[in-house]
């Protein structure tokens, strides 16, 4: 319990991190007009799915915005400091459907449905953020804390999926672990081919749902 206390500390602080950025980033800053954190952020994250984190330089992302590399030093200490405040978006959006999740009185099976449907939307909400967060691989140790607060994230999942077998929501003849993989590999498949064009979020949600819960529901 004490590991789980600290790896939710840890949470906290980097949650009010990233708040403190992006208000930060609202905020008049020195440098060429236009280009706060936020932009700073979102060029950055684009080079990073583009090129991957290794190959992406701060030269590079000073180019992306038409600005001295000097210049993004008055947002951020450095590109590990882009890497962690943009896998914390991701990530922070998944954690808030969660913890919504788990303040919800009713069957596990609708709370794990409920994670699925609001994971979609998180997806559908920081698409570049998310396959950014997908793609890293523990190099480094931001990447590394990454993958942790991931595999929290799945274990939760994983449980949610054994308490909806124990109440007889879920056949009980699907490992829970599997299950839990299989329900999050569709949904983030979804970043090799979403685009907001193709049609909402909300619809998408509705259609990942459905074709995961009815191979998994209990046969009445």
């Amino acid at each position: 319990m004490t590991d789980e206390r600290d790896a939710r500390a840890r949470e906290l602080a980097r949650a009010a991190r990233i708040v403190d950025h992006l208000e930060a980033g609202d905020r008049p800053r020195r440098g060429r007009p236009g280009h706060d954190l936020r932009a700073v952020l979102a060029a950055a994250v684009r080079l990073f799915n583009e090129r991957g984190y290794e190959a992406t330089s701060m030269d590079d992302v000073a180019r992306r915005l038409g600005i001295t590399k000097s210049s993004l030093y008055h947002h951020v200490t450095g590109k590990e400091e882009l890497l962690r405040i943009a896998v914390d978006q991701a990530l922070d959006g998944l954690y808030e459907a969660m913890d919504e999740v788990a303040g919800l009185e009713s069957p596990a099976l609708d709370r794990l449905e409920t994670l699925i449907r609001r994971s979609v939307l998180v997806l559908a909400d920081r698409l570049e953020y998310v396959t950014l967060l997908l793609r890293v691989r523990g190099n480094t140790a931001v990447e590394q804390e990454a993958l942790l607060r991931r595999r929290i994230f799945d274990a939760t999942v994983t449980e949610l999926v054994k308490q909806a077998q124990a109440e007889g929501g879920i056949r009980p003849d699907v490992d829970a672990a599997i299950a839990a993989r299989l329900l999050f590999g569709m949904v983030n498949s979804l970043i090799e081919w979403y685009s907001p064009r193709r049609g909402g979020a909300a619809q998408l949600a509705d259609a990942v749902t459905t074709v995961a819960f009815d191979g998994l529901r209990t046969r009445q």
